[in-house]
């Protein structure tokens, strides 16, 4: 008897083993009361290269709001529905997995397509894509992180598309803000007498790191230490958890996941330590919304205020969150859906668009 319950046991779990690896993705439908809804996961040409769009929403009238995701390399597809339940009732909300990451990735991706030109031009792609699909001229764009610094080339480049340009985690400055960073986490360790993060912050120096990946990752890590990156969420579980039980990520995808990750990090760090948005673009042609986390130093906060405060727009607010770090979006969600959705009531002009 006891052999046998071991056997069902074992037979259970390779059962389960081969459901989260080899079932196909796909996103849940919504019920029957939704019956103007979209509900899609597909893979889409974008750039020559396969990659996968995410979209949902209970009503195909309302506005699109398109996610820029950060990293470069670090998708959301996985755990998205987690935080975006209520937007999904306000909007047609789209996930997109870029280039090289998560479920977009593939090693016929040539590494010298990972620039920041081709992901403008991906996301101008993905605009064009979704307009005509839901029959729209123009969408909400949400940049966080590497997301905002893409989000933001693409607002200057193709401003006739994007009703209104939400930043959260904004790149500001490439250098400055890594310095910023560096030395809030180097105060943090000696007000703590933390001795070995101490010798690994002078081991690699004050920014610019000279071997972007590996000094950024231990930087970083400290950082995470002192919650200056996530102060009430750990996506890296949400991305674990996502893959093992959601249904728009398979086991596999969490191989690309952490392929991706790998391949986009050393294809692209490195390559904004120029970057200056106060110098390059003083000025824009849509409504600029900034989202703040208060703890965050992964991108300081108190730069992108800076930014904010010498930023020339239509119209512009910059919006604290004062429990947050790194991702206000996740960390204080209902805050967020609430000022989403007063973006959306503010510059609606015509219905269905």
């Amino acid at each position: 008897m006891k052999t046998k319950i071991i056997k069902i046991i074992i037979l259970t779990i390779l059962l389960s083993f081969l459901l989260i690896f080899f079932l196909p993705s796909r996103t849940p439908k919504y019920n029957r009361n939704y019956n103007n809804s979209i509900s899609e996961l597909n893979m889409v040409e974008i750039g020559g290269v396969e990659q996968s769009i995410l979209i949902r929403g209970t009503n195909k009238d309302n506005p699109i709001v398109l996610f820029l995701h950060g990293g470069p390399g670090y998708p959301q597809i996985s755990f998205a529905r987690k935080y975006q339940k209520k937007l999904e009732e306000e909007f047609i909300v789209v996930n997109w997995d870029q280039r090289g990451a998560g479920k977009s990735y593939s090693r016929d991706i040539p590494e010298h397509s990972m620039t920041r030109e081709q992901f403008v031009l991906d996301t101008n792609e993905v605009i064009d894509y979704l307009c005509k699909k839901l029959n729209k001229k123009s969408v909400y764009l949400v940049g966080h992180s590497w997301g905002s610094e893409l989000g933001l080339y693409v607002v200057d480049k193709y401003p006739e598309k994007i009703k209104a340009y939400i930043g959260i985690g904004q790149v500001v400055d490439g250098t400055i803000g890594e310095i910023i960073s560096y030395e809030y986490v180097y105060n943090q360790a000696k007000e703590n007498n933390d001795v070995k993060s101490i010798e690994i912050l002078d081991r690699i120096g004050i920014p610019p790191y000279s071997e972007a990946v590996k000094e950024t990752a231990a930087q970083r890590k400290i950082l995470s230490k002192y919650h200056g990156v996530e102060k009430q969420v750990n996506t890296l579980n949400d991305i674990i958890i996502g893959s093992i039980f959601s249904p728009e990520y398979t086991g596999i995808d969490f191989i690309r996941f952490v392929m991706g990750n790998a391949f986009s990090a050393k294809a692209m760090w490195g390559q904004n330590s120029e970057l200056n948005f106060i110098k390059e673009l003083p000025k824009v042609k849509v409504p600029v919304y900034f989202c703040g986390g208060r703890y965050d130093y992964n991108t300081p906060s108190i730069l992108v205020e800076e930014y904010y405060n010498l930023l020339q727009a239509p119209y512009k607010e910059f919006i604290w969150f004062e429990d947050s770090a790194h991702f206000p979006q996740f960390e204080e969600v209902e805050k967020f859906t609430l000022l989403m959705v007063r973006i959306k009531n503010t510059h609606e002009k015509i219905k269905g668009d």
